[in-house]
């Protein structure tokens, strides 16, 4: 084992960049935000594309975009909405995916929705009384709520 990380060493960075790609596992990343209003209700996305409707505001990371840029731009394309991102609040991977999660808590500063390809309405939920969605967000959720003592 010296032997090989000796010569592993003296390999060009190249080679170790081409090893990593190859041999480690590959992840996704995506993010999402969570906005909470005056009410301590959680907003959420009604999703064309989704089995179950209801979610977390969130997309994917693009290559070479920071994990805020990329949620405020998501969250742009989808509702027409600017949002402002207050603080970084989990990051996660995903037991079942090759997925990473950075969830933010954000607030919404400027514009009026619009609906969207894959977003049809948005509407605030008392944390208790969750429509029908993914367990995973349900449990996020009310694990926000009481981390920031909504």
């Amino acid at each position: 084992m010296k032997t090989f990380l000796r010569l592993w060493r003296a390999m060009p960075l190249w080679i170790h960049f081409l090893a990593a790609r190859i041999i480690r596992p590959r992840f996704r990343a995506g993010v999402a935000a969570l906005i909470f209003d005056e009410h301590e209700r959680i907003l959420l996305f009604k999703h064309t594309y989704r089995k179950f409707e209801w979610g977390i505001p969130g997309g994917g990371l693009e290559f070479n975009e920071q994990p805020t840029d990329a949620v405020v731009r998501e969250f742009f394309e989808e509702t027409g909405m600017q949002i402002e991102v207050q603080r970084l609040l989990m990051a996660e991977s995903a037991k079942e995916d090759r997925y990473v999660s950075l969830i933010y808590l954000c607030k919404i500063v400027s514009g009026t929705f619009k609906a969207s390809l894959e977003i049809s309405e948005m509407k605030y939920f008392d944390v208790n009384d969750l429509p029908h969605m993914l367990f995973a967000e349900k449990n996020l959720i009310q694990w926000a709520a009481r981390e920031i003592g909504r």
